[in-house]
C-alpha cells in the first residue's frame, strides 16, 4: 500500500504526516480520511484551485493531468511544474511526498 508523506504545513498538519493510501484514490481523499483538512471549495469537482498541492516526490507515478485540470492549475497560487489538484491526482503504486502550499486563491490574510 503506497504512503503519502505530507510535509509540515502550519494550518493543515503542523508536524507533517505519513498516511496510507489506496491505489486509485485521490490525494485529497487520503488526506481527508486521515484528518488532514485540505481545502476543497468546489467539493472536489475540478472547478477551483483550493486543493492545489505540489508533489515533491513520486510525481511521475501519477496519471497525467487532463486539459480541465491544467486550465484550473493555471489559476493556482504558487504554481510549480509538479503542481496538481489533489482532487484529481490519483495515487498509483508509488509513495508520494506532498507539499500543501501555504496559501490558496481563497485566502486573503497573510500569516507568518
Amino acid at each position: 500500500m503506497p504512503q503519502i508523506v505530507f510535509l509540515p504545513n502550519a494550518d493543515h498538519c503542523p508536524e507533517g504526516a505519513v498516511v496510507e493510501a489506496q491505489a486509485g484514490e485521490t490525494i485529497i481523499e487520503a488526506a481527508l480520511r486521515n484528518g488532514i483538512e485540505i481545502e476543497h471549495a468546489c467539493e472536489m469537482s475540478c472547478a477551483c484551485t483550493t486543493c492545489h498541492v505540489i508533489v515533491r516526490e513520486g510525481f511521475n507515478s501519477l496519471e497525467p493531468s487532463d486539459e480541465l485540470e491544467d486550465d484550473m492549475l493555471d489559476k493556482a497560487w504558487g504554481l510549480e511544474p509538479e503542481s496538481r489538484l489533489s482532487c484529481q491526482a490519483k495515487v498509483a503504486d508509488k509513495d508520494l511526498v506532498v507539499e500543501i502550499p501555504r496559501y490558496t486563491i481563497n485566502q486573503v490574510s497573510e500569516r507568518h
